[in-house]
């Protein structure tokens, strides 16, 4: 696949469509290959510029999906041309995603939340999607890259041996787990997922669809709760304004002779996942036995 990687507002998303998400994910399980697949909006802008392991995930990470209607349509505004199949989150594609992994068998572990709430999604997802195969652990623990619990998750995610590892412990904390970890795990398409076990589990209840497509879905989080997200949504977006005039003025002040797109900062690079771990052999033998 080859995909374009765009700087926008200062931070680095693929144009990408949902199709194309599941397709590189697909890609992947098929190989048994690793890679990491995050995703942008305003609040990780935001967080970014303050946060340098959440930076580095991002530079790291294979696949940077566009998880934000405003940010579609700033790009629209840069003559992008992108529909809203581009932008794409966990709630976009989550029943395309476990078809396949129900017709594939998938392999699929789900880390985060609380213990009750990552039970209750495990249950749900097992009973909803009988193909795949589904664990969980909750995601309150020692979060230290080499502490007792943090080495016993990940050698117990190892053992289980993923096709998929949803990560959901909210921004920046799991991309942070995943940047620290992603070299000792053996196997798996590592995705951050955010309220997605919250969701599955009925903990909380997510926006109708439609709003994400209206560019509300914000509008509607935010009615429902004012005190968490106020400032996520009515704060953070102004500190953005500095990179929405750099992207003005690259969009203004055209390309050097030698690019074919007016879009200074766009480049494209095949995607690729990494070979397996050597040691993946034995958790395969491990799964047959």
């Amino acid at each position: 696949m080859i995909v374009d990687r765009v700087q926008l507002l200062g931070g680095s998303v693929d144009v990408i469509s949902r199709a194309g998400v599941l397709r590189f994910i697909s890609n992947a399980a098929a190989r048994r290959s690793k890679a990491i697949i995050g995703n942008q909006n305003f609040h990780s802008l935001y967080l970014s510029r303050r946060n340098a392991s959440l930076a580095a995930f991002f530079e790291a990470a294979d696949l940077i999906e566009i998880d934000s209607r405003p940010l579609l349509f700033w790009a629209n505004v840069l003559g992008m041309g992108l529909t809203r199949q581009h932008r794409s989150t966990y709630l976009d594609w989550r029943d395309d995603f476990w078809r396949m992994a129900a017709r594939s068998r998938w392999r699929v572990f789900c880390l985060g939340a609380a213990s009750a709430v990552n039970e209750a999604a495990v249950a749900r997802l097992s009973l909803e999607w009988p193909g795949a195969v589904v664990a969980g652990r909750h995601g309150y623990f020692d979060h230290q890259r080499h502490s007792v619990e943090n080495e016993a998750i990940v050698r117990e995610i190892n053992a289980f041996g993923p096709d998929v590892l949803f990560v959901g412990m909210g921004m920046p904390l799991q991309e942070t787990w995943i940047l620290e970890n992603y070299s000792a795990l053996a196997s798996g398409v590592v995705l951050s997922v955010g309220a997605a076990f919250d969701y599955e589990a009925g903990a909380q209840s997510p926006a109708p669809r439609i709003y994400g497509d209206l560019g509300v879905e914000w509008l509607y989080r935010l009615a429902h709760e004012p005190r968490r997200l106020f400032r996520r949504y009515l704060i953070e977006p102004w500190s953005l304004i500095a990179s929405a005039y750099v992207d003005v003025k690259f969009w203004l002040g055209g390309l050097p002779s030698q690019q074919n797109s007016r879009l200074g900062w766009r480049r494209a690079r095949p995607l690729s996942v990494a070979a397996p771990q050597p040691d993946l052999r034995a958790s395969e033998i491990q799964r047959a036995a």
